[in-house]
C-alpha cells in the first residue's frame, strides 16, 4: 500500500498574498513529494508498508528514523494543506468558538499562543492546536513530529499545526518567522478545524 502525494485543494496561488505560489509549489511537490517517496522506501518489504499512516504515526518508536521523519512529513503536510483555503472565514464559530473561547479567552489569545510556539520552536518544527483529554490547548513539536506521536512530549489528537521550517516561509518572509505566523492566518479554513475538532472529541 504505497503512499502517495495528495493534491492540493486548491491552485498554487490560491493563498497570495499571504503565502505565495512559488512556496506552495516547492512545498507541496517537491518537499511533500519526497516525504512520500522516502517513507515508502523506508517501509518497502515491511510490516509497516500495509499499516495506514496515522497506526504508523501513533506507534512510530517501533520504527526507524526513516520512518519517523518522513511518516511524520506526509502526515503532517497532509493535514497542513487542507486545512488552509482561500476562502477562509475570518473566525470560527458554534462549538470550536466556544471550546478556544473556554480554553484560552479568545481567538486573539490562541492566535498569540500559537504564534509564541512557533516563533520560539528552535530550529525546524511545528505548531499545534491540539485536543488533550477532552480539551483544547497548545503545543509544538520538533523536526517532523507529531503530537500523535508515541514519543511526543505533549500527546493529543492535532486539530491543526503551523509549518515553522524555513521552507514553508523563507522565499517571501525570509527570517522573518513572526510575520509568516501573523499571516497564515488569514487562510485558516476553520470549518476544517471545526471538523476535526469534533471528530477529535
Amino acid at each position: 500500500m504505497a503512499h502517495t502525494l495528495p493534491a492540493l485543494p486548491y491552485a498554487p496561488n490560491a493563498l497570495e498574498p499571504h503565502i505565495d505560489a512559488q512556496t506552495m509549489e516547492i512545498h507541496h511537490g517537491k518537499h511533500h513529494q519526497a516525504y512520500v517517496d522516502n517513507l515508502n522506501k523506508a517501509i518497502e518489504g515491511t510490516d509497516a508498508a500495509n499499516l495506514p499512516l496515522e497506526e504508523l504515526i501513533k506507534n512510530i518508536s517501533k520504527y526507524p528514523a526513516a520512518v519517523r521523519n518522513n511518516g511524520g512529513g506526509h502526515y503532517n503536510h497532509t493535514q497542513f494543506w487542507t486545512v488552509m483555503s482561500p476562502n477562509a472565514a475570518a473566525a470560527p464559530e458554534g462549538k470550536l468558538a466556544d471550546a478556544i473561547n473556554e480554553a484560552f479567552g479568545g481567538l486573539d489569545a490562541l492566535k498569540e499562543k500559537m504564534n509564541a510556539a512557533g516563533a520560539t520552536r528552535f530550529g525546524s518544527g511545528w505548531a499545534w492546536l491540539i485536543v488533550k483529554d477532552g480539551k483544547l490547548d497548545v503545543t509544538s513539536t520538533p523536526n517532523q513530529d507529531n503530537p500523535l506521536m508515541d514519543v511526543a512530549e505533549v500527546k493529543g489528537t492535532p486539530v491543526f499545526g503551523i509549518d515553522v521550517w524555513e521552507h514553508a516561509y523563507y522565499l517571501k518572509y525570509q527570517n522573518k518567522r513572526p510575520d509568516y505566523l501573523k499571516a497564515i492566518w488569514s487562510v485558516i479554513d476553520w470549518a476544517e478545524v471545526a471538523k476535526r475538532y469534533e471528530a477529535a472529541l
